[in-house]
């Protein structure tokens, strides 16, 4: 029945529209996207505007099942100058799940239409959810990331986010 087959499962609450539709390198901290969500969804939204931030929630269904955990060691961001660690140290696509979770400021709301910024998800990707940012609950003082990391931040600065929300290892 359904529960082997599917024994977790979620429906796309909307998409992301933007204008990436292939990945490359693009400086993602300044793409505007559009988070559009179903119809159904719209009392949802209510007093949403007064956040300043929100988490996207989302499924790379692009990453083909084959790909999906099939390397449990990577070398992040297909880099051979970075170290060679397990999948769940590194922010690959490629995971048993492919479930992308961003933090992005919110810069406004019009009907069922969320505008953000810095979202790095391609056009079509589907939604699952969206969740408020809380500064006290969702920030993590004084946490610590390998020096590789901190090296790829410094090659390549728009890795890093600016604003200190911590999305940026992005690795």
């Amino acid at each position: 029945g359904m529960t082997e087959s599917c024994p977790v499962c979620l429906t796309p609450i909307g998409y992301v529209r933007n204008q990436v539709k292939e990945w490359m390198d693009v400086v993602w901290e300044e793409i505007v996207s559009e988070v559009v969500l179903d119809d159904r969804w719209l009392a949802g939204l209510d007093g949403l505007s007064e956040f300043s931030h929100v988490w996207v929630i989302a499924w790379l269904g692009r990453v083909p099942q084959e790909e999906r955990g099939a390397k449990l060691h990577i070398h992040p961001r297909g880099r051979e100058d970075t170290p060679s660690v397990g999948l769940f140290a590194t922010r690959s696509p490629r995971r048993p799940n492919p479930i992308a979770i961003t933090a992005v400021p919110l810069q406004g709301i019009s009907g069922v239409v969320l505008t953000v910024k810095g979202l790095d998800m391609l056009d079509g990707t589907p939604v699952l959810d969206i969740k408020t940012y809380l500064s006290r609950g969702d920030r993590i003082a004084g946490s610590r990331a390998p020096r590789w990391i901190r090296r790829l931040w410094r090659q390549q600065p728009w890795l890093r986010a600016a604003d200190g929300r911590g999305t940026g290892d992005k690795a």
